[in-house]
């Protein structure tokens, strides 16, 4: 190689650089969820939206009870509560928890630290399936080299081995991450059971206000230790803003 030749890739590399620096410095990557946050704390102060009232005291179940009545017990698919602050929605999860109920959800307009394991719920099985998805790629792309040098192809090049496994590395590394990566985007959307186009929680009072500045609890009618009247009781003693039914 000649000194133009050095230049040339010290040139290519130091323009990359360059334009990386520029870009991150002038168009800087904030993730949404930041943004959601961001949002969320500075909406009350700037007046576009009112101040959060503060939650009911004492018992007032009276319309409470009447909105969750009103959806008969063969179409229910729950009690939503409606929360303020994330805190509240905190408190509720982990209750909700020790009094034993399993079969809830929660839903925010940001990312809630400890929401996870105040509800219980169980490690996500998408490492395992990428994991697995990995293997299963680079595995499947060795044998395929290793069938079609060794096995259905033998052809003497340079007079190396048939089973040069240096020359199998590249390949069974970049379909290595290729398997993980279709077998985590796969493994999300179906162990998230998605795509779902509708949800019964969407029915709930309100609800368009959990992608802005409400908290909500659902408990399920699933649930085994669910009771409409108990649930509603339970829900009511943690003092939301709101109690009520989920259709199905």
């Amino acid at each position: 190689p000649t000194f133009w030749d050095y230049a040339t890739l010290a040139g290519t590399v130091g323009l990359f650089v360059l334009l990386t620096l520029l870009f991150i410095r002038f168009l800087p990557v904030i993730p949404i969820f930041e943004i959601r946050e961001l949002i969320y704390h500075q909406t009350p102060a700037s007046g576009a939206e009112p101040q959060p009232q503060p939650a009911p005291q004492g018992p007032q179940p009276n319309a409470e009870r009447e909105a969750a009545e009103h959806v008969p017990d063969e179409k229910l698919y729950g009690l939503a509560a409606q929360f303020d602050t994330p805190q509240q929605l905190l408190d509720a999860a982990r209750q909700a928890r020790d009094a034993g109920y399993t079969r809830m959800d929660a839903y925010t307009p940001l990312p809630l630290h400890g929401l996870a394991e105040a509800m219980g719920l169980r490690r996500s099985r998408v490492p395992l399936v990428v994991l697995l998805g990995a293997i299963a790629g680079a595995g499947g792309a060795y044998l395929m080299q290793w069938y079609a040098a060794v096995i259905d192809y033998p052809w003497n090049i340079g007079g190396r081995p048939y089973h040069a496994w240096p020359s199998f590395v590249p390949l069974t590394f970049e379909l290595g991450v290729l398997g993980g990566a279709l077998a985590g985007l796969v493994g999300m959307f179906v162990l998230n059971r998605l795509p779902q186009l509708h949800h019964p929680i969407f029915n709930a009072p309100e609800f368009d206000r959990a992608s802005r500045d409400r908290f909500f609890l659902c408990l399920e009618k699933a649930d085994p230790r669910f009771r409409r009247d108990e649930a509603q009781q339970f829900l009511q003693r943690l003092k939301p803003r709101s109690v009520s039914a989920v259709p199905d």
